[in-house]
């Protein structure tokens, strides 16, 4: 929690948003998961939620916890995969559980295959950066971005 990246971890965190934005949005777009609609009304709001769920609640988890940094694991990609899985894994029983309003979405293979995406790609920032932020803060941005302008808060209710 109170390591950052250097700068160059910086340019790594860039580098991985660029790439994974598209492949996400490759993923929703072509199958109807993300859709355009008008920015959905409360966004400060929404943003200051988000932040700590599920962005800050799910990194420390999944990837605090569960992702080891540079120098904390002779096997750093079996690690990574367990808490990739662990982390789509979780959506599916979200919506068994506790969410099951959200079954109608979080059961979609797309979006699992979307956790999926993010999740790698956010243990790939906390692996090679050891610091837990970058990871939060591309978690909480696109999913910002899918509950305001890509159909997630009409998906879900």
């Amino acid at each position: 929690m109170v390591t950052l990246p250097s700068a160059s971890g910086w340019l790594l965190c860039a580098a991985v948003c660029v790439a994974t934005l598209p492949v996400m949005a490759a993923i929703g777009f072509s199958t109807g998961l993300y859709h355009l609609t008008p920015a959905q009304p409360d966004l400060a709001l929404r943003m200051l939620k988000v932040f700590f769920v599920p962005a800050l609640g799910e990194e420390i988890v999944f990837r605090g916890l569960l992702t080891p940094g540079r120098d904390e694991s002779p096997r750093p990609a079996l690690l990574i995969a367990i808490s990739t899985s662990l982390y789509t894994l979780w959506h599916v029983a979200e919506a068994l559980t506790f969410l099951p309003g959200a079954a109608g979405v979080f059961l979609r293979p797309d979006f699992l295959l979307c956790c999926a995406v993010l999740g790698l790609a956010c243990a790939i920032l906390r692996y090679r950066t050891g610091s837990l932020w970058p990871a939060v803060l591309l978690h909480w941005a696109l999913v910002v971005a899918w509950q305001t302008w890509w159909g997630g808060v009409s998906a879900l209710s």
